[in-house]
């Protein structure tokens, strides 16, 4: 089913997640880019004037012009935006996304502020798309509503772990080696992480742990430890599980083969048929691979699978500001079109 074009906003525009915003919205099938914005001393400037572009690709020429505004509820209005959504710091969404909740908007955020209201989904279209159906609880479809999409380490976690559910998780043990990207721009000095790493991410490992447990819907003990390191794009991760029922690696590898993602209605751009590559070669994945896939960016990619005792373990690499963070909001979006086209004018 071909839907009708939906105007959206981007809120928090020039950081690098807003940016992969903007690059996955400027030629969206069904998303029609509407209003920008950034800083107020921002407002009235056009974006290829004010923004510093970082992604690897070059930046499309038709974002260029467009001119950058204030964040102004009454203009949204005017201009029927409906969905909106937020790059914005945690900081100030936790105050931003709620009024435009209440003022009908559809927010898909990606900050962590309403994460945890037990009403607000943290929403992965192939982990738990069932949870979309929180919105409803949110006053949706007479009222707006918050989705957020995980941390971005946590999501890549999911996506790994969410085929392995039946064979019942008991404990996971996880480290990250967390690419600079992942604390923003501008985030840390060069002097503090050029050829160094930090073994340290404030509230990152907490995050993993309350998060992964609401996404998959499942209680297990969870053992994360959060570092940063000196790549630009991609958060790798090393995994040890230990499950409830005998597992081999021959039934990890059948579980992520034949773990893929069908909408109802309608295609989602944005989503991979296949959520998980499993790399055989033991050298792989890398951190380089971050933007490989289809789509760009958004399948994660495993791999080093081996066991050892009553554990299996393998790494796995997600692109924590595609999958992780934008891409991820957008395809929140989608699913939420395809699953509600009857209650919408997708």
């Amino acid at each position: 089913m071909k839907t009708s074009n939906k105007k959206v906003a981007v809120l928090g525009a020039t950081g690098m997640v807003g940016q992969v915003f903007l690059d996955k919205l400027v030629n969206h099938p069904f998303f029609e880019l509407t209003v920008i914005t950034g800083s107020d001393a921002r407002a009235g400037k056009t974006y290829g004037e004010e923004v510093q572009w970082l992604l690897p690709n070059p930046m499309p020429e038709a974002l260029s012009d467009i001119k950058l505004d204030e964040l102004d509820i009454s203009q949204l209005k005017e201009k029927e935006v409906q969905i909106v959504f937020s790059a914005l710091p945690a900081n100030i969404a936790k105050t931003i996304e709620p009024g435009l909740r209440a003022h009908d908007f559809y927010v898909f955020s990606n900050a962590s502020a309403m994460r945890y209201d037990p009403n607000v989904p943290i929403l992965i279209p192939e982990v738990n798309p069932e949870s979309l159906s929180l919105i409803e609880k949110q006053g949706f479809p007479h009222n707006g509503f918050v989705i957020t999409n995980a941390n971005c380490s946590t999501t890549g976690l999911s996506v790994a772990l969410a085929p392995l559910k039946p064979f019942g998780i008991k404990e996971v043990f996880v480290s990250t080696y967390q690419s600079v990207s992942g604390a923003g721009y501008p985030g840390l000095s060069a002097l503090d992480i050029s050829g160094n790493t930090i073994p340290f991410i404030d509230q990152e490992e907490e995050k993993m742990k309350i998060e992964l447990q609401k996404i998959l819907a499942q209680s297990f003990d969870i053992f994360p430890f959060c570092v940063r390191v000196p790549t630009l794009f991609g958060h790798l991760e090393t995994v040890w599980i230990t499950f409830e029922k005998k597992t081999e690696i021959t039934d990890i590898i059948e579980a992520w083969k034949n773990f893929t993602f069908r909408s109802k209605n309608i295609e989602l751009p944005t989503m991979p048929v296949s959520p998980i590559v499993y790399c055989e070669n033991d050298k792989f994945p890398q951190s380089k691979m971050s933007f490989w896939g289809t789509p760009s960016g958004m399948q994660v990619f495993t791999g080093r699978l081996r066991k050892q005792g009553d554990r299996i373990g393998f790494t796995l690499l997600v692109n924590n500001i595609v999958k992780g963070a934008a891409g991820g909001s957008i395809a929140n979006a989608e699913l939420f079109c395809d699953q509600y086209e009857t209650a919408i004018a997708c």
